[in-house]
């Protein structure tokens, strides 16, 4: 009688503290009622449908960014107040002042780290804190400019690889040929990191090779869209029991995207224990003639890490699966995202001939007709430059960045707000465990910062002086006054890697090739990444870029 009644008060505490902890917000009042904001548009996504799950919700944030100054309050799921930030200010204290107070949220911390890595993984996107910290400092000098120098060769050799590849495709047509262009950038980056980050190929680009480790990565993206309502469990019912039960329940989940899920992480996990077995035993032996007849001899990031480790201090070490976690840390920032943004850069550049042909003649009279170039030449070809940094400024791959406030918190602004209660707000209080949504996207389009031409892709921008309130408003960015690679102590640290592989990819293409549009309409989705497909974005998500591609004839041909 008495365990009964102990059992019915646990379960009554239990639910009412659910209850509290997700319906509070419904009754307690916050200071977040008083900044103004778009309206919820239910009671269970409030606005995170329209920011997260709509491909066509450009329009919202283009709302977000012309309609609030800099802050402005979000609904979500079941009526709880989230924040949505791109005042200079305030950015800068929640990616750098107060990173401490804004970490990435528990939820995304669970979730990429159940999704890809055996429990113990700690990859570098998955950890807050000092322990990000202590990452990170073993981390900085793999990305440093004397090592990206050595990635060059690499670089360009996959490159090269990609050129013949197309060429065979376009040699013998009589006109342009319609390639789908994102098939290949997406091929190209996935060689580019594994090469130059893994010291492993995935893919010759010259030939179709099976490769199950480049299928799990490829198909990864894919499978996670398929259980989407299933990511909101993911992350806390992978708290509960050992792991091998957990393992057992999953196996009898009626999904086939569940099991194709549990294959691709289980895949993704044996292949990197492989390679990272193999990596580890030719440096433990000293082996340098053997780690110089591997792909990327030995100069890939892991290599590099693995030495530091070696080499560093006891206090400073990191465990040997933190490492092991860092390889689909490697892949997965580094994928997605270089091949769509090299993607966008073509796709503008056909629509704009003009630039495409300015960029070629700088890159062609540089390269001496199409010869490989140095590091010292590619960063210092200006037009190259401002083509790549206004892409990523107007279409940064990546729209936003989630962080959770550990604890209660001011945030300073560059301007006041008016609050809904008529009066003007100089610093807004931030409740602890509230939701905050860093608008990359809406900070580099910002007409108060960039001027009133801040939505025109326009490459001369950075060739002359930026406007003063450039300058002025102090953008947290860690590039170019821009929230691509976010700021602070999480900003993106591999983007000179990124830059330098868009800058060889973009070089040795645009020597030997041109690029148009095809007639088919193409329509750039928002989600994690924005990608392209055919259509008008009501029909196929299918990830697609067809464009003309054609062989380029020197004038004096």
């Amino acid at each position: 009688m008495i365990s009964l009644l102990l059992l019915q008060s646990a379960a009554i505490c239990g639910v009412s503290w659910l209850l509290w902890k997700y319906f509070r917000q419904l009754v307690v009042r916050s200071p977040l009622d008083n900044i103004p904001g778009p309206r919820s548009q239910s009671f269970l996504y409030g606005n995170l449908e329209q920011l997260l799950h709509r491909r066509d919700g450009w329009g919202f944030l283009r709302h977000l960014t012309d309609s609030y100054p800099g802050v402005a309050k979000l609904h979500g799921p079941l009526g709880h107040r989230m924040l949505y930030v791109f005042d200079p200010v305030a950015m800068h204290n929640i990616l750098v002042k107060d990173q401490h107070v804004f970490e990435a949220p528990e939820f995304f911390i669970k979730y990429v780290l159940r999704s890809t890595n055996p429990p113990g993984a700690k990859a570098f996107l998955r950890t807050i804190g000092e322990h990000h910290r202590r990452q990170r400092k073993l981390l900085n000098p793999a990305f440093s400019i004397a090592h990206m120098r050595r990635m060059i060769p690499i670089f360009t050799a996959v490159a090269h690889k990609l050129v013949e590849a197309i060429e065979a495709r376009v040699r013998d047509k009589p006109a342009a040929a319609e390639l789908d262009v994102l098939a290949w950038t997406g091929r190209t980056a996935l060689e580019l990191i594994g090469q130059a980050g893994l010291g492993y190929s995935f893919d010759p680009l010259v030939a179709d090779s099976p490769d199950d480790f480049g299928d799990a990565i490829n198909a990864f993206q894919p499978t996670m869209t398929r259980i989407q309502l299933l990511r909101r469990l993911v992350p806390y019912v992978s708290d509960f029991g050992a792991p091998a039960a957990r393992r057992a329940l999953l196996a009898l989940v009626p999904s086939p995207a569940v099991q194709k899920m549990k294959d691709v992480s289980d895949t993704l996990w044996r292949r990197s224990k492989e390679i990272y077995e193999a990596r580890k035993r030719a440096l433990e032996q000293g082996d340098e003639a053997v780690v110089a007849q591997q792909i990327g001899e030995g100069k890939d990031l892991m290599s590099i890490l693995l030495r530091a480790n070696m080499n560093a201090a006891e206090e400073d070490r990191l465990p040997e699966e933190e490492l092991l976690g860092q390889m689909s840390t490697f892949i997965f920032a580094a994928m997605d995202t270089t091949s769509n943004a090299l993607a966008m850069t073509l796709f503008l550049l056909a629509q704009h001939p003009e630039v495409q042909e300015k960029l070629r003649q700088e890159i062609l009279e540089a390269s001496n007709g199409g010869g490989d170039l140095g590091y010292d030449t590619l960063v210092s070809l200006p037009y190259l430059d401002a083509v790549c940094r206004e892409t990523l400024r107007l279409y940064a791959p990546i729209t936003r960045a989630f962080r959770e406030s550990r604890a209660d918190a001011v945030l300073p602004l560059s301007q006041p707000v008016r609050g809904l209660d008529g009066k003007m707000m100089h610093e807004i209080p931030v409740p602890k465990d509230t939701v905050v949504v860093v608008g990359l996207l809406s900070s580099n389009q910002n007409k108060q910062v960039w001027g009133e031409d801040a939505l025109e892709w326009k490459p001369e921008r950075w060739l002359a002086p930026l406007p003063e309130s450039v300058a002025e408003a102090k953008i947290p960015g860690v590039y170019s006054n821009l929230m691509t690679f976010l700021g602070g102590g999480r900003a993106c640290i591999g983007f000179k890697f990124s830059q330098l592989e868009m800058k060889v990819v973009l070089c040795l293409l645009l020597s030997k090739f041109t690029f148009a549009l095809s007639p088919k309409p193409i329509f750039w989705n928002l989600s994690g990444v924005r990608y392209p497909s055919v259509g008008d974005g009501s029909t196929s998500a299918k990830p697609s870029l067809p464009m003309k591609v054609g062989l380029y004839k020197p004038r004096s041909a």
